[in-house]
């Protein structure tokens, strides 16, 4: 006759609390490092934007002689400058402007 083993299936709670700490850990390190990638994106796309509207106002010159009001709603109304409308800063949301003597977007300087 054999002894009576004790077997049990599972994880101890030790054991869970271990790997649900090493996982804490890793969720602390790697999660700032995630989101200021968002950031960054963020920024780029406010650059892209500053030039995409500063080319755009450099045609709006070309065409009609003098840059667009710095407020840019006659530029941005046209479908043949901005088909998809005027952008807005991702990074805050706010509208962009232009300095109307040289064609330059203000601000946004994230």
């Amino acid at each position: 006759m054999h002894p009576r083993q004790n077997h049990q299936n599972g994880f101890s709670i030790i054991e869970l609390l271990a790997v649900v700490a090493i996982m804490g850990v890793l969720a602390a390190i790697l999660l700032p490092r995630a989101t200021s990638g968002v950031d960054e994106a963020e920024r780029e796309a406010c650059f892209t934007n500053q030039g995409n509207i500063e080319v755009q106002c450099q045609l709006w010159q070309r065409n009609n002689g003098s840059f667009p009001a710095a407020n840019l709603l006659e530029v941005g109304a046209s479908v043949e400058y901005f088909p998809g409308g005027l952008p807005t800063c991702p990074v805050d949301g706010t509208t962009y402007t232009i300095d109307t003597t040289t064609g330059l977007v203000t601000g946004h300087s994230h």
